[in-house]
């Protein structure tokens, strides 16, 4: 199973165009889909999942075009938006069961037992009775991720899931997701670069609608090792360092300020060089030359 993406571009009718000539190759398993808030991302989301057309380019899973036949795509699609609305006086049980039936589940027993078993998955079971107006927001994502489930899908979308979610409920999020992506294909967008380092073996940068590095993020580390070099800067140092380095991220630290620098070779002797991370990957990859440094 694999998603083929090629030349792929949309501008809205305000004239902004959100994606540019993008094409992917996503094969099964976890996908991440990595950039900055306003990059096409959710674009890109909104187009593979049939909510929108495109200008230009294709789409196909396997044989199947997704551009073309809507219909055959979302039988075999779960998605789960950046906004997942839900009602709140109704049960976590009583929605799943009302959702499986518009997904075309007819039989009220295989409807049940399907049901349990995604609540039962998504640790839900203990809470089933208890309407969503009372979910927590982590609760709520992993009953979006119920429902996406629904169908025995062979294509997840989940756009920016740990956006607001505290620490344990991130993690209960992401051990859920690995469960289920070892036999599907699961794009994960976010702007969060630890949830691709912790659960995606491909990914893509994606920036100002344009796809600007694909690759496993283990090997895309260590490509930029010996590139990275940091100092920590007062306050009134900071822009003369980004006037002449390429700045690629920094963090206050101590009162002072944490400057990355991207270059070939040591800046000065005042520079120390640091083991990358896929933060600094992305960064490298958003960040122009003359531009302002990312805060980290």
């Amino acid at each position: 199973m694999a998603l083929t993406i090629a030349n792929l571009s949309k501008t809205y009718a305000n004239g902004v165009q959100a994606l540019k000539n993008v094409s992917l190759d996503i094969p099964t398993g976890m996908f991440g889909l990595l950039g900055p808030n306003g990059a096409g991302k959710s674009s890109l989301m909104r187009t593979i999942a049939t909510l929108q057309d495109a200008d230009t380019g294709t789409i196909m899973l396997d044989d199947l075009d997704v551009l073309r036949d809507k219909d055959a795509v979302r039988r075999v699609l779960g998605y789960l938006p950046q906004e997942f609305g839900v009602y709140p006086r109704v049960s976590a049980e009583e929605l799943l069961d009302h959702l499986a039936v518009l997904k075309g589940i007819g039989n009220s027993k295989e409807r049940k037992e399907i049901v349990e078993a995604l609540l039962q998955q998504t640790n839900l079971w203990n809470a089933r009775k208890k309407n969503l107006g009372g979910y927590s927001g982590g609760m709520k994502q992993r009953f979006g991720i119920a429902q996406a489930l629904l169908g025995n899908p062979k294509l997840i979308i989940v756009d920016e899931p740990t956006a607001g979610l505290d620490p344990a409920e991130r993690n209960r999020f992401h051990n859920l997701l690995s469960e289920i992506g070892e036999h599907i294909i699961i794009i994960l967008s976010t702007h969060i670069v630890s949830d691709v380092t912790d659960l995606c073996r491909n990914m893509a940068i994606i920036s100002q609608g344009q796809v600007r590095l694909t690759g496993d993020p283990l090997t895309v580390v260590e490509q930029l090792r010996g590139q990275v070099w940091r100092k920590l800067v007062s306050k009134d140092e900071v822009d003369a360092t980004q006037a002449e380095h390429h700045v690629i991220s920094s963090r206050l630290f101590a009162g002072k300020t944490i400057v990355h620098v991207l270059s070939d070779t040591r800046p000065d002797g005042s520079f120390e060089e640091v083991n990358p991370d896929l933060e600094d990957v992305y960064f490298a990859q958003i960040t122009e030359p003359s531009g302002k440094a990312v805060p980290a």
